[in-house]
C-alpha cells in the first residue's frame, strides 16, 4: 500500500550543444557553427554548454493502492524558448514539490537544469522546495544513482539496462531499439 497522497515527476532532459555559449567563453565570437564544433572537439561538452531542447516528463500522484498517472508531456524548443520551457517546469516543480525521479539526474539533467536557469536569469524557486540536490535523500531519486548503489564502476547506461533487461524478458523484438547515436 501507498501512504499518504504523494506526486512524483519522472523527466528527462534532451539537450544539443551551446555553439554561441561555449563561442563566448572560448574567445570564438565570430567564428561559425563548424569552427565552434571543432573547437569542442568530439568530447562531451561541460553541462553549461548544453542548451535544453525538451523536458520530457510524466507526473503521477499516489491513490491508496496505485499510482495515477496525471500528466505526459515533453514540450520542447519548437513551441517556446529554451528560458520558457526552464520557467514553466521549475514553476510545477514549485507548485508540486513532487519527489524528481530521473535516470543520471544528479549526474547531468539536475546541474544542467540549474546552469541553463542561472544563464536566463530564471529564479526557478521550485528547484529549492525540497532537496533535490541533496544526493541521500528521496526528494531527487536518480535511478541511475539508486541502482549502482552509488559506485561509479557499477553504473549502466539506460540503453544498455533496457536492452539487457528486455533480452532477459524474452522481448526480443524489442533488441533493436536504437541508441542515442542511433545504433541498435
Amino acid at each position: 500500500m501507498l501512504g499518504a497522497k504523494e506526486t512524483v515527476i519522472v523527466w528527462d532532459l534532451e539537450t544539443v550543444p551551446d555553439l554561441d555559449g561555449f563561442a563566448t567563453a572560448n574567445g570564438l565570437i565570430g567564428k561559425t557553427n563548424e569552427e565552434v564544433r571543432q573547437a569542442i572537439g568530439e568530447k562531451f561538452p561541460k553541462h553549461i554548454y548544453h542548451s535544453i531542447v525538451c523536458i520530457g516528463a510524466l507526473i503521477a500522484h499516489s491513490e491508496k493502492d496505485h499510482w495515477a498517472i496525471d500528466a505526459v508531456g515533453a514540450p520542447h524548443v519548437g513551441e517556446r524558448s529554451e528560458k520558457q520551457l526552464i520557467a514553466d517546469f521549475t514553476g510545477r516543480i514549485g507548485y508540486l514539490k513532487p519527489q524528481l525521479v530521473t535516470f543520471n539526474g544528479n549526474g547531468f539533467d539536475l546541474p544542467v537544469l540549474r546552469y541553463r536557469a542561472m544563464i536566463h536569469g530564471v529564479s526557478a524557486p521550485g528547484l529549492s522546495t525540497r532537496p533535490y540536490f541533496n544526493r541521500y535523500t528521496d526528494d531527487g531519486l536518480d535511478l541511475c544513482d539508486a541502482l549502482s548503489s552509488y559506485s561509479q564502476q557499477a553504473k549502466v547506461t539506460l540503453h544498455e539496462l533496457i536492452h539487457h533487461a528486455l533480452r532477459d524478458l524474452g522481448a526480443g523484438h524489442l533488441r533493436s531499439f536504437p541508441d542515442a547515436t542511433g545504433a541498435a
